[in-house]
C-alpha cells in the first residue's frame, strides 16, 4: 500500500569529503521500501556528531545502508514495504520518529518497521526528530549494556550535548544519582538545571578528585563516556567497585598510553564499548520497544524532553553543521525540512 511519492527529491549530497562547504542539495531518486521497511516523508532531522565524521570521510555508513547522511528523522509514513501489515504499526498516515541508518537528510527516506516510533502526546516534528538518536544511544548504553539500577551513581561526561541532556534526564527520573562534566560554567548550569547532583568543569577541575570527594571516596558505579583514550586513566579511578565504563565515542583519542590496568583487575571494573549503526534491526526494534515501554510515558507527561539548541531550515545545513563542530552548542541541533529550500548556504 502506498500514498502518492514523487519519483525524485531534495536530499543532501556530499561533494568530496571535507568541511560544511562539501555539502549540497541535489535532486536523487526516491528510495524504495525494502521488505520490512517504511517509506516515510521527512519532516524534520536531526543532526549528530557521526554526520560530521562521515561528511569528512571519517564514518562510512555499514553494508546496505543509505550513502546519505542522517541518523534519525520524523514524519509521514507514506509507503509499506512487504511483509508490513496495513493494520499494524506503523499504519500509512502515521507519524512516526525513527533512528535511520542512514539517509536522513532528504525529504523522504527508508526505515525498518520496527525502528519507528509514534510522536509522544504533545510533540511536533522537530521535538519528535530530536529523540531518536540521543534516547536509543542513552537507552541501550546505560540501561541494556551496563544494566544501570535504581540508586545507583552514574558519572556523564559532555553533559550539555543532545546525548548527555538526555542522560542527565533519564537517569534522574529513573532513581539514579547522576554527575556531569560539561567545558564551561554556563555548561555546568545547565547540567545541574536538567537534575545533575553536581556538574563538575573539565577545564578548571580534575573530574576524578572531585568524583572522590562528591561520593565520599565510593565513586560511581557506570559512567557513559564520548571522550576516549584521554580519558580513560581518570575514568577507571572515579569507578565504584564492580563499577562499569561504557565507551560510545572517541573524541579524545582512541590509543591510550600509561593507563593502570591493575585497577581494573583489583576492583573488578567492567570496560567495554559500543556503536549502535552497525547493530542489526532485531536489537534497535528492542531498543524501540523498551522505550514506548519506560520512556515515552515520561515524555507524553513532560517528566523529561530533548533540549533544543537551535533550528535551521533545510538550505542551511552547512550551518548546522559548523555549530555542531564548534561545539558550542546546549542540546540538539535540528533541521526542519518543511521549510522550502533551494540551496545550501554555509558560513
Amino acid at each position: 500500500m502506498t500514498q502518492h511519492v514523487p519519483d525524485t527529491m531534495q536530499a543532501v549530497t556530499i561533494a568530496a569529503p571535507g568541511g560544511p562547504d562539501s555539502l549540497a542539495l541535489s535532486t536523487v531518486p526516491v528510495p524504495q521500501p525494502a521488505a520490512g521497511e517504511v517509506l516515510v516523508r521527512v519532516m524534520a532531522a536531526g543532526i549528530n556528531r557521526p554526520d560530521i565524521m562521515q561528511r569528512q570521510g571519517l564514518y562510512p555508513p555499514p553494508p546496505g545502508a543509505s550513502p546519505l547522511l542522517g541518523l534519525e528523522i520524523a514524519g509521514e509514513v507514506v509507503a509499506h514495504g512487504a511483509g508490513v501489515t496495513a493494520d499494524g504499526f506503523p499504519a500509512l498516515g502515521a507519524r512516526v520518529c525513527a533512528l535511520v541508518n542512514g539517509g536522513g537528510y532528504a525529504q523522504y527516506c527508508t526505515v525498518p518497521a520496527g525502528q519507528c516510533l509514534p510522536w509522544p502526546v504533545g510533540f511536533d516534528a522537530i521535538h519528535a526528530a530530536a529523540l531518536p538518536e540521543t534516547f536509543f544511544t542513552v537507552w541501550s548504553n546505560l540501561f541494556m549494556t551496563a544494566g544501570l539500577k535504581p540508586g545507583e551513581r552514574v558519572l556523564v561526561h559532555g553533559g550539555t550535548s543532545g546525548i548527555g541532556t538526555v542522560a542527565i534526564q533519564l537517569v534522574r527520573e529513573l532513581g539514579g544519582t547522576v554527575y556531569a562534566t560539561a567545558g564551561t560554567d554556563d555548561k555546568c548550569a545547565l547540567c545541574t538545571a536538567l537534575g545533575a547532583s553536581a556538574a563538575i568543569n573539565y577545564r578548571t577541575e580534575d573530574f576524578p578528585q572531585r568524583i572522590k570527594e562528591l561520593t565520599q571516596g565510593a565513586g560511581v558505579n557506570v559512567i557513559l563516556d564520548m571522550v576516549g583514550a584521554s580519558y580513560l586513566e581518570g575514568n577507571l579511578r572515579s569507578l565504584a567497585p564492580e563499577g562499569r565504563l561504557v565507551i560510545i565515542a572517541l573524541q579524545g583519542g582512541a590509543r591510550a598510553d600509561g593507563v593502570n590496568l591493575a585497577r581494573i583487575m583489583t576492583r573488578r571494573l567492567v570496560v567495554t564499548g559500543t556503536t549502535l549503526r552497525p547493530r542489526d534491526s532485531a536489537y534497535k526494534a528492542e531498543i524501540a520497544r523498551q522505550l514506548e515501554a519506560r520512556v515515552w510515558p515520561l515524555l507524553a507527561r513532560r517528566a523529561i524532553r530533548p533540549l533544543i539548541h537551535a533550528t535551521f531550515p533545510f538550505a542551511r545545513v552547512a550551518d548546522a553543521h559548523t555549530l555542531m563542530e564548534n561545539g558550542s552548542h546546549m542540546g540538539k541541533i535540528m533541521l526542519d525540512l518543511q521549510q522550502q529550500a533551494t540551496g545550501v548556504t554555509g558560513r
